[in-house]
């Protein structure tokens, strides 16, 4: 005798079925290795807090975590290829808050920062400095703006994505001065150029700058920030110095919109811990970052805020990507 179905018996069935496969992703993932996509080449600050949290997700999920550098186009080759990604947390993108900036910056990308990315958690933040070369004389902030003041449109400074162009861009609003952006595909070719004197000045961060400045090889003149970094304390902020700005730049994790929830939460809790370890946190300082840690809805409240705020300094500015 053949075995009825009722449809009560047949909905039951498709409920633990969806049930099943609902915690499937958190059960099995990972099951291959992870690629960390970073918009920048090697050898810049976001590459290398990329070298840092790799291994140790490598040791928390058991799967190797795989450094795919891909720079250009300020980064939005790296976050477009992301966004089309499958969604399934192999592919995830380490990035800056360029994807934020870039929103408005260019007149058209093909990803949107809200809508095509599932933010996993920050990693840190490092406020931005400026920094000028060797072939520049000037030794304080208030002799470079005297310097660009007396050659408007001479001065050339080095950028590399959305945050250090849009921060150049605030600060010619504020200090009332013509310098003409040299855009670069990360910041180590960007401070590279600084320190052979292809430009006069650079507005990065700090774990870019910090080892060239303590070799004498460049001169940072402040620092965007509210308080004088710990790494850095003879180095006024621009505060100090008569100039309104605060601005950092932060390293974060995404994914491709429609990640399962389970493997969001699986990452960011791994990316949590990663950051926890006491080595991590204090390569990190080492390195100009202070070690953040988020929740997903932290970070995608403000992924919001941001692009919201640099839409506005992009308006009142006038920058355009070149």
């Amino acid at each position: 005798m053949k075995r009825m179905w009722t449809t009560g018996t047949r909905l039951c069935a498709m409920v633990i079925a969806l049930v099943a496969a609902s915690g499937a992703p958190a059960q099995t993932y990972p099951s291959k290795p992870l690629r960390i996509v970073v918009g920048f080449p090697p050898g810049g600050g976001t590459d290398a807090v990329a070298r840092l949290l790799g291994p140790k997700l490598t040791e928390l999920l058991g799967q190797s975590a795989i450094i795919d550098n891909r720079p250009g186009a300020e980064t939005n080759l790296a976050n477009e290829y992301v966004a089309r990604a499958t969604p399934d947390g192999y592919t995830l993108l380490l990035t800056t808050g360029a994807i934020a900036i870039n929103m408005s910056l260019y007149d058209k990308v093909e990803y949107d920062a809200i809508r095509d990315f599932a933010p996993i958690s920050l990693i840190a933040a490092s406020p931005l400095v400026v920094a000028v070369g060797p072939a520049l004389p000037v030794k304080t902030l208030k002799e470079l703006l005297q310097a660009a003041q007396a050659r408007p449109g001479q001065l050339n400074y080095s950028s590399a994505g959305g945050p250090q162009r849009l921060a150049a861009e605030l600060f010619k609003v504020r200090t009332k001065t013509d310098i003409v952006n040299v855009p670069y595909k990360g910041s180590g070719p960007a401070i590279t150029a600084l320190i052979g004197d292809e430009v006069q000045l650079s507005f990065s961060n700090i774990p870019t700058v910090i080892q060239q400045a303590k070799a004498s090889r460049l001169r940072v003149l402040g620092v965007a920030a509210r308080a004088r970094s710990a790494l850095m304390p003879d180095v006024p902020t621009l505060q100090e110095q008569g100039v309104d700005m605060d601005a950092a730049v932060w390293y974060g994790v995404l994914a491709p919109a429609a990640t399962p929830k389970a493997v969001v939460r699986r990452l960011s809790q791994a990316t949590e811990t990663a950051l926890r370890a006491h080595d991590v946190r204090e390569r990190l300082m080492n390195m100009g970052a202070e070690p953040v840690g988020s929740t997903p809805d932290v970070f995608a409240k403000q992924l919001r805020v941001e692009v919201k705020q640099w839409a506005e300094v992009v308006r009142l500015s006038g920058a355009k990507a070149n």
